[in-house]
């Protein structure tokens, strides 16, 4: 079988060598984390040891870091309303910017007339001039900004938004899943009260996610009830070996983020040239900074389906959005909240690159494009001439 290329680093990403080390000792460990024999206290070991992973990695406390089954959780967890909600009572109402994750559009346990949308530039930013206009028109809120959207790789304003959101008096949670590994992220420089992160997005195992709080931030009540377990903020026994994956993962990446992200920029940009020599092309979101590692693209004709489609047949995994949406023929949201027609919506193609990406990598795709473009493109350039 030909060697296939991966292109799809934002729906997932391969584990890395660590984490696989790292779950394959875990699942020797026979005690339960909560028991306090012998056994017990090495697979609690295990777990705090990589709460201390990950807690380092994104600037928090260890007791401030709850491990989850899914940044999914994670985003149900921190967006509380009232007294089950950060800040006990602090907060009422929930703002959240109209390209988050669906588990973020759903709105947690907020009930929905609580909940209010933040319009996004054309650009595929936050608006923070409609940030100030919803914060003043009602009570402190919780307000949710994704640190970088999956599909188009921009990145949001967080650090400023989290000024205009604490001088109203409410509570940032910031998504940082596809940010976190791929760029610095502090939760302590962008100004972030809950943080969403997830294993599988830095090469840790699929089905562990964590919720990272500032300090000072109290008052979360577990959406799962039952044991004690993190500290009474998420029952039920811990994935000791997700657990393990995904400190291993991040001890694993973070050493060279930044320059790790320089060298996938510079592929990046090379892939986005290459597409362009086929033909005229749209980058959604390339007027602002964007991941490092993320393409979102069409082509006029383009139908996205096909294109994955026949990508796939040539060895070279791509996508047409977001992994939540596949096998849905529907518009992307983030696209049409940027205000970009149907037709076009429908027609990207998402790229995304990772640590293993070579130049060969790139070489193969854009030797893929241009006899996909040839075919695919060949209506509309027939309409053109």
């Amino acid at each position: 079988m030909l060697d296939r290329v991966y292109l799809d680093w934002n729906a997932t990403t391969p584990l890395r060598p660590q984490a696989v080390e790292a779950m394959a000792a875990a699942w020797q460990l026979p005690g339960n984390p909560s028991s306090v024999h012998a056994e017990g206290r090495q697979a609690r070991r295990v777990i705090e040891d990589a709460r201390s992973a990950v807690a380092e990695a994104v600037g928090a406390l260890p007791r401030n870091v709850v491990f989850t089954s899914s940044g999914t959780e994670a985003n149900a967890l921190a967006l509380s309303p009232g007294p089950h909600g950060a800040g006990g009572g602090l907060v009422q109402r929930l703002l959240i910017s109209a390209v988050e994750h669906a588990s973020v559009l759903a709105g947690g346990r907020f009930p929905a007339e609580a909940i209010g949308k933040i319009r996004i530039t054309r650009a595929g930013v936050v608006d923070l001039d409609d940030l100030r206009r919803l914060l003043a028109a009602g009570s402190p809120a919780l307000v949710s900004i994704m640190a970088a959207n999956n599909e188009t790789g921009a990145l949001q304003p967080v650090r400023e938004a989290a000024a205009i959101v604490h001088a109203a008096g409410g509570l940032l949670h910031v998504d940082a899943i596809q940010a976190f590994g791929k760029i610095p992220f502090d939760i302590n420089v962008v100004g972030a009260d809950l943080v969403t992160l997830s294993a599988h997005k830095i090469g840790g195992p699929k089905g562990v996610g964590a919720l990272a709080m500032a300090e000072g931030v109290s008052g979360l009540e577990p959406v799962l009830r039952g044991g004690g377990q993190e500290l009474g903020r998420r029952a039920g026994t811990e994935n000791v070996a997700g657990i393990a994956g995904f400190g291993a993962a991040v001890r694993a990446a973070m050493p060279g983020c930044e320059a790790e992200a320089a060298r996938v920029e510079d592929l990046r940009g090379r892939l986005e040239r290459g597409l362009r020599q086929a033909g005229r092309l749209t980058v959604f979101s390339e007027e602002v900074p964007r991941l490092p590692n993320t393409t979102l693209f069409t082509a006029p004709g383009l139908q996205a389906e096909t294109a994955v489609i026949g990508f796939d047949l040539a060895g070279i995994a791509v996508s047409s959005g977001s992994a939540c949406s596949s096998g849905k023929v529907q518009p992307s949201h983030v696209l049409q909240a940027m205000g970009i027609a149907q037709e076009l919506g429908q027609s990207a193609v998402r790229l995304s690159l990772g640590w293993s990406t070579s130049e060969a990598d790139i070489d193969r795709c854009l030797e893929a494009w241009r006899k996909l473009s040839g075919i695919l493109l060949k209506g509309e350039r027939r309409n053109t001439t």
